[in-house]
């Protein structure tokens, strides 16, 4: 049987350092830092998001910010967009002639 180990804050560990890791549990929360490398920004953009109440929801757990997994893929799929099938300013077909 799998048995739960603490990563060291210090060691080089994927998302959710700090976290108990076990492989029946897969991680279920990022930290600011570990979302941001996701997403390829800057922390403090996360930082500005939740001040101006955007971005995805989170969790502040004993002065802490947390983001679960669950809302930040929610977030992703509420972003997604379809190209425009006719872009502003292009004419159409039939109202050319």
């Amino acid at each position: 049987m799998a048995q739960n180990t603490l990563i060291s804050s210090h060691a080089k560990a994927p998302a959710g350092v700090g976290q108990l890791t076990n492989p029946d549990r897969p991680i279920r929360h990022l930290n600011q830092v570990d979302l941001a490398r996701r997403w390829n920004l800057s922390p403090r953009t996360l930082e500005r998001w939740r001040w101006l109440r955007q971005g995805p929801r989170y969790l502040k757990i004993g002065g802490r910010i947390v983001y679960r997994l669950d809302d930040i893929e929610a977030y992703e799929a509420a972003q997604v967009h379809a190209p425009n099938a006719n872009p502003a300013g292009a004419a159409s077909a039939t109202n050319r002639a």
